[in-house]
């Protein structure tokens, strides 16, 4: 069975949170539709928060501390990412964006990624497009297509044909990142390993991200 690393970077300020929720719920979609499809995943979980001291360090010396050193090396090892931020004053937080400032540039290149934030209300779901996307794009990540954003009413399933499409979206990201990560690299053990650079033709990327 084909196994593969996904590292989900959580940047959640509370204990528990609500993008703690649905970075938990984006990856058992992604396992879910990776095990319909014969393969396994091996999760590792980034709580930013708990960095918080070792990041800002390592933006004032440029050297990053043991436990970011390993949290650097569980992301950019990975065969896939799931990346979920709270959003403040319309963007990404603080945290979340300086913690892919201290990843090497090209670490994330071709790696995909799955976008996913939370807010207060819907009116904060563009961050998703104007901030987080174009942030692995410049970072040459394959970022999945449907990004998804919680709004508070979205967690409470209240029949509002509007807010709780939530679980339609988290389901449809995470079978694209499913068909992503069998497209873009074998699992540890398999030729190529995560780094193989074996090149999927575009059409044949958008055809797997079809439902079937």
């Amino acid at each position: 069975m084909t196994t593969y690393r996904l590292a989900v970077v959580t940047a959640g300020l509370s204990k528990p949170s609500a993008t703690r929720l649905l970075a938990d719920r984006l990856t058992e979609a992604t396992r879910r539709h990776l095990g319909d499809a014969g393969a396994a995943v091996d999760v590792s979980v980034v709580e930013l928060r708990e960095l918080a001291t070792d990041i800002a360090g390592n933006m004032v010396t440029g050297f990053p501390g043991p436990a970011l050193r390993e949290a650097i090396a569980t992301v950019t090892g990975a065969d896939g990412v799931i990346a979920v931020t709270p959003v403040f004053s319309a963007s990404y937080s603080g945290l979340f964006k300086s913690f892919f400032d201290v990843i090497e540039p090209d670490a994330l290149t071709g790696v995909p990624v799955l976008l996913g934030a939370t807010g207060g209300t819907a009116r904060h779901s563009l961050a998703l497009e104007h901030a987080m996307r174009p942030l692995f794009v410049h970072l040459r990540a394959t970022v999945v297509p449907t990004a998804v954003f919680a709004a508070a009413e979205d967690w409470g399933g209240n029949g509002d044909p509007l807010t709780d499409t939530l679980p339609t979206r988290v389901d449809r990201a995470g079978r694209e990142l499913a068909a992503l990560l069998r497209l873009a690299a074998p699992g540890p053990g398999e030729d190529g390993g995560a780094t193989g650079e074996t090149v999927v033709p575009f059409a044949q990327q958008l055809a797997a991200l079809r439902p079937h």
